[in-house]
């Protein structure tokens, strides 16, 4: 088995006596698209700047493409693209200009710099965007930018920290489809990001980050059967008295929460057959059933439910 592209070991990060990353251990294979979840605060942040060497640990190790983060940092940066929350260009260069720019902090010939740089805005669909200043660019096409940056420096690993946070759908779908693309072509992806929506349909697994701490890692999948004990939510409305206990009594019913106007079950599999028999046998009255797949959004809110409670 090959060696982790990403890994930690005890990495810890403190600022007085706050913690802000807590003895973490991460392992990220290579070609991987990984999730970074958690609430503001959580250490996200933290852990990516420790990756790139932005940051020192107050205790731990990391490895980066096989390289110490924080003594090859030069090693680090020329293998690492990283797009901040908010992307910095130079707003009165063009996007060719802001390019050239990083290529020659990365070394690069000019010749093959332009090469490189035409290649990249093409992939990005900014070829004509390309020769006007950045101040003119909207946010979603600053985002493309930094991934045609990313793609001109020959990165093998990019670090996107809310990369669709302030973009319009439209935006947005089209952003996925660039991170798709990147996976397709072999790229190790670390994904920062509040649109669990988003995470769930790109990342391969993902990190629930609380407190400095992982407190969930692993496919999503995994995590719905795990944390939800199953795929599946059905809703229903129905009247009649003592129908949350006679749903809970179903086999694979694994919780039934009163949202108000409806019941929301979580399931192991499609029972809305069973559900639907079980509300006539209690002397319920059924008006509406409907069923659908559990998110990662279900399985934040239970963790921090829990958590909540815990506290």
């Amino acid at each position: 088995m090959s060696e982790p592209v990403i890994r930690t070991e005890q990495l810890t990060k403190t600022y007085g006596n706050r913690t802000a990353v807590d003895r973490l251990d991460l392992s990220i294979e290579a070609g991987e698209v990984f999730g970074l979840l958690g609430p503001n605060g959580a250490g996200k942040t933290t852990t990516i700047l420790m990756l790139l060497g932005l940051t020192e640990p107050t205790s731990g190790h990391a490895s980066v493409a096989g390289f110490d983060p924080l003594r090859q940092p030069l090693e680090v940066k020329r293998r690492v693209g990283y797009m901040p929350d908010q992307v910095g260009f130079y707003d009165n260069l063009t996007g060719v200009s802001n390019l050239r720019y990083t290529a020659k902090l990365c070394g690069l010939e000019d010749r093959d710099a332009d090469e490189r740089i035409t290649k990249a805005l093409a992939r990005v669909r900014l070829t004509e965007a390309g020769q006007r200043p950045v101040r003119t660019y909207s946010r979603g096409m600053r985002q493309r930018l930094a991934i045609a940056e990313i793609l001109m420096k020959g990165a093998s690993i990019a670090i996107l920290d809310e990369p669709t946070g302030g973009l319009d759908p439209q935006s947005t779908r089209e952003f996925l489809e660039l991170i798709r693309s990147l996976k397709r072509d072999g790229m190790t992806i670390i994904l920062s990001s509040h649109m669990l929506e988003l995470v769930q349909v790109v990342c391969d697994r993902v990190a629930l980050f609380n407190a400095g701490k992982i407190g969930l890692m692993g496919r999503v999948d995994d995590l719905l059967r795990s944390v939800l004990g199953g795929s599946h939510i059905i809703r229903i409305e129905a009247k009649g008295a003592g129908l949350i206990e006679a749903l809970q009594r179903v086999p694979g019913v694994t919780r039934v929460s009163d949202e108000g106007t409806s019941l929301r079950l979580e399931c192991t599999d499609d029972l809305r057959a069973d559900v639907a028999r079980a509300v006539v046998q209690a002397g319920g009255d059924l008006t509406m059933i409907d069923a659908g797949h559990a998110s990662l959004d279900d399985v934040y809110t239970r963790y921090f439910e829990g958590v909540a409670h815990a506290s």
